[in-house]
């Protein structure tokens, strides 16, 4: 009877198991390729007339072919400033088998300017705070969303900007993300990690930076729709 007993115990543990694992949620295309919606404004399509280079002035030049960018000449930030946004962003990060952790498809989107995105070749890793899908150094991914590389991902970004009250900051910044049909950010309240562009105050309304790290990240279809404060 005990020995039943065991065997039964087993084997629904063993089909809970699987169960749970069949059920895992993964990486998908659900928004790969979506459409700008009614009142967003599209910064990359098919050129990249909505962008300077990093000093905010002169035309950004990396090449676009196809509609999709690849990073090169430095950091490039958009002409036009945002508040409280929905923003949609593609990406393709680079095969790179030598290289290893920072250096391995690495290029961040830094929101207002301020709060970096972290994009990298973080396929079939355990998520830390400076992986793909991280706000960098503060903030873990709740779950590894990342495609191998040479695939297209997606950021579906909720943001939130500080609040201020003269010189001082009453409300933080919040922030979800949903890579790849995953939320791995559920509107947690956030900071400015180290980086991004000088100058600008935590809740001010600033530019979307996209970073040059080195590597040959590519990004198309990214448009942003305003939210009301």
């Amino acid at each position: 009877m005990r020995h039943r007993c065991l065997v039964l115990a087993l084997t629904i543990a063993s089909i809970a198991s699987m169960t749970a694992f069949a059920d895992d949620p993964k990486p998908n295309d659900k928004t790969l390729g979506l459409k700008p919606p009614e009142g967003a404004k599209v910064l990359l399509g098919s050129t990249l007339e909505a962008w300077t280079k990093g000093n905010g002035k002169d035309a950004a030049e990396w090449p676009v072919v196809g509609g999709a960018a690849t990073v090169g000449k430095g950091n490039i930030q958009t002409k036009d400033e945002f508040g409280d946004f929905q923003m949609h962003l593609e990406f393709n990060v680079p095969y790179m088998p030598n290289a290893k952790g920072q250096a391995r498809g690495n290029s961040g989107v830094y929101l207002q300017g301020n709060y970096e995105l972290q994009v990298l070749d973080s396929y079939g890793l355990k998520p830390q705070s400076n992986d793909c899908g991280a706000i960098y150094q503060q903030i873990i991914p709740a779950v590894n969303a990342c495609k191998p590389p040479l695939q297209w991902q997606t950021y579906d970004i909720t943001f939130h900007a500080a609040k201020r009250e003269g010189d001082k900051v009453v409300k933080k910044a919040r922030l979800t993300v949903v890579q790849n049909g995953l939320t791995i950010i559920d509107d947690k309240e956030i900071s400015p990690p180290p980086g991004g562009i000088g100058g600008i105050k935590e809740g001010e309304a600033g530019p979307i930076m996209l970073q040059d790290h080195g590597n040959t990240v590519q990004f198309r279809n990214i448009w942003i729709k305003p939210l009301e404060s």
